[in-house]
């Protein structure tokens, strides 16, 4: 029970991630956790996500419910992660860190990069200086990536590539404390990808908007999002990164699908800037240190102060992990979005509001 009794804190809890991973780590699946820190710049998310999860106590009054924030397990504190002084105050008060703060929306990270420079690669730094400048008793810090940082195109590629490295190699200088990271693809309905976009494409009448026809991704829910990260807090080694074995599929078909009987048009609008085709989760040079624990690929570290017995074990892949390795038929894609309950079996996608 990797949360029994444990003070976690969760750098951009109020995300769609953040918001799923508070949701499983308070339900008690891993323990019962002394202390769950939502750490976030937006004051409007966190209110509504503590009045959501605090409102349906008869017990609690409005006062409570908006004042009595530090006396709760579920505490919310407004800060920045490109703060170094606001990541020290609430670093010190957390055994294990997640690191859901991020800039992500491909196209605003082109126009502005110094910016996802600032979120993606200073505020994982600002985490590692905490804890060791501070010489804070962290156990573990876990990064949120993704599949854009592997063979970067893009600027929130590079910037996420750089975050990896980052949070990885701070276990040479911090041995007290267990740095890794988890890396997926596309996660469904999440704020800021496709599906919302698509969503709201759709209520507008049209039309559904895909780059090319050719385009797939790696699809996975944010409960699987959750999982793999569970998985690493259990399981990884120092400076291991664990990767789901994601399924990919078309974007297509993807559109297709929630487009359903709708008479709507799909239109094909040309590649945009730092977009890839298929994209990659483990790369053909990462390849030779992957090994596969379970469901999932764990890519081992490079630094060889971080190398162990575990780098004898067999490689997993003989080649780079692709969304266009093993991609979704039509009718396959539509029972993801089923189990997912992102499809009504009368009218093709669901018309309410995915997120809050």
């Amino acid at each position: 029970m990797i949360f029994e009794g444990k003070r976690i804190l969760v750098t951009g809890g109020t995300g769609s991630m953040g918001k799923t991973f508070v949701r499983r780590a308070l339900s008690g699946v891993a323990g019962t956790p002394r202390k769950l820190i939502v750490f976030s710049r937006d004051e409007g998310k966190q209110h509504d996500m503590r009045v959501s999860y605090l409102s349906g106590s008869p017990k609690a009054s409005t006062d409570e419910i908006i004042y009595r924030n530090f006396q709760n397990v579920l505490e919310f504190r407004i800060g920045d992660v490109r703060s170094y002084a606001d990541v020290c105050s609430a670093v010190r008060d957390a055994d294990i860190v997640v690191n859901a703060a991020a800039l992500k929306q491909v196209p605003a990270c082109e126009y502005f990069p110094e910016q996802a420079i600032l979120t993606n690669c200073m505020g994982a730094l600002n985490i590692v200086r905490a804890v060791r400048e501070q010489q804070l008793p962290v156990e573990s810090v876990i990064a949120i990536s993704t599949d854009k940082a592997c063979k970067p195109v893009n600027v929130m590629g590079m910037t996420k590539a750089l975050q990896e490295r980052i949070i990885l190699s701070a276990n040479v200088v911090n041995p007290k404390t267990r740095f890794i990271c988890v890396r997926y693809g596309n996660v469904l309905a999440s704020r800021g990808s496709v599906i919302p976009l698509f969503h709201e494409q759709i209520r507008a009448g049209g039309p559904v908007t895909i780059t090319d026809e050719r385009m797939t991704r790696f699809l996975l829910s944010l409960e699987d999002a959750v999982d793999t990260t569970l998985a690493a807090l259990r399981s990884a080694l120092a400076g291991e990164t664990y990767v789901p074995m994601a399924a990919g599929a078309r974007v297509v078909d993807l559109a297709r699908a929630m487009v359903g009987n709708r008479p709507i048009e799909i239109k094909f609008t040309g590649v945009r800037p730092g977009e890839k085709f298929d994209e990659i989760l483990v790369s053909e040079e990462e390849v030779n240190h992957t090994i596969q624990r379970g469901a999932y690929y764990v890519i081992r570290p490079m630094l060889p102060e971080l190398q162990s017995d575990q780098d004898k074990l067999p490689r997993a892949l003989t080649k780079e992990f692709s969304s266009g390795d093993f991609v979704l038929d039509y009718e396959s894609t539509v029972a993801l979005l089923r189990r997912n309950k992102l499809l009504d079996e009368k009218e093709g996608f669901r018309t309410q509001e995915l997120l809050r």
